[in-house]
């Protein structure tokens, strides 16, 4: 028996074998990353969502004219609720990476704050509210930027 051909073909088959782990560890890889992002992707849209709809009906509820004191808060807490953003938030929290997971719990907050505005004696009349709008305007950009960054960053 030679040496030299049953050298060559277990270097050959240790060679195959390798390559073929390596490429299928790439693709494996790749498609997991490629997984992920679509999961982010969804829940960062869904997250954007819930946060918008909570805003605007918040804002219309601001304006309905007819409706008391006690009644308005009590939509108002009904709102964020219905909105699925706290289920939302929590999966933010834990999917989202530490900076945008911040963004996403201050957003939030900024809408919690602009909810507790109902609160007050005469929300049709709060000379606070145009100043809570800014801040959630301005929490939802930053958050969309931050979402925007770390899905493109992969």
């Amino acid at each position: 028996m030679d040496w030299g051909t049953l050298a060559g073909t277990a270097l050959g088959a240790i060679l195959g074998v390798s390559t073929t782990l390596l490429a299928e560890r790439s693709r494996w890889h790749r498609e997991n990353s490629a997984r992920e992002r679509a999961v982010k992707q969804q829940l960062y849209a869904e997250y954007l969502g819930a946060l918008s709809l909570t805003t605007h009906r918040l804002r219309d509820l601001k304006r309905d004219a007819g409706l008391t004191r006690e009644d308005r808060m009590k939509q108002a807490g009904e709102i964020l609720g219905s909105t699925n953003a706290y289920h939302l938030r929590y999966q933010m929290l834990i999917i989202a990476p530490q900076g945008l997971g911040d963004d996403a719990d201050q957003a939030f907050m900024r809408i919690r704050d602009l909810r507790d505005r109902f609160d007050g004696a005469d929300i049709a009349n709060d000379p606070e509210w145009p100043s809570a709008m800014s801040a959630v305007r301005e929490a939802l950009d930053s958050l969309r930027r931050a979402m925007r960054s770390d899905l493109t960053s992969d």
